[in-house]
């Protein structure tokens, strides 16, 4: 009981440490100035198992194109209106925030509620492959758990399942 009491007391300073850091915004890092499109592409996935990219084939070379490849959304009328249909799902998301919405990419910034980390998620409506494009990564660290993949998912159900 003696050893683990000492073991307890460390682990709990740390995670009540991680936890304030959290709080303080020590693990949002910088906003990304290489987002939105260009040539075509949105920005190529993350080289860690944190983002995934609709375009990630682009980037044959890339360490992770198989592994980071999404499948893009399915346009539901025309691009723009698809684009509104994703603002509206995403706009209701927990710790969503629109940062730059147009008739053809919408970005948005997701913040988790405890530690605040923050993920890119861009949307942009490809005109010449008649889809929407996506890239969604953590800024941070070397894994999400599956939670960008995750999050384009919800978005392609709701936007499936919306009228």
């Amino acid at each position: 009981m003696f050893i683990l009491k000492w073991f307890l007391i460390p682990l709990a300073v740390v995670v009540a440490g991680a936890i304030g850091a959290g709080q303080m915004d020590f693990f949002q890092s910088l906003t990304p100035t290489d987002l939105g499109v260009r040539s075509g592409k949105l920005k190529l996935p993350s080289g860690t198992d944190n983002s995934v990219s609709s375009q990630a084939a682009l980037y044959p070379d890339h360490p992770r194109h198989l592994a980071a490849q999404i499948a893009p959304l399915p346009l539901r009328g025309d691009g723009p209106a698809t684009i509104a249909r994703i603002k509206s799902i995403v706009k209701v998301m927990a710790g969503a925030k629109i940062v730059k919405s147009e008739a053809d990419y919408l970005y948005a910034q997701y913040t988790t509620p405890l530690m605040k980390f923050v993920d890119d998620v861009e949307f942009w409506y490809d005109p010449v492959a008649q889809v929407i494009q996506v890239r969604s990564a953590s800024r941070i660290g070397e894994s999400d758990l599956g939670v960008n993949r995750k999050r384009i998912e919800a978005v392609r159900a709701a936007l499936a399942s919306s009228i």
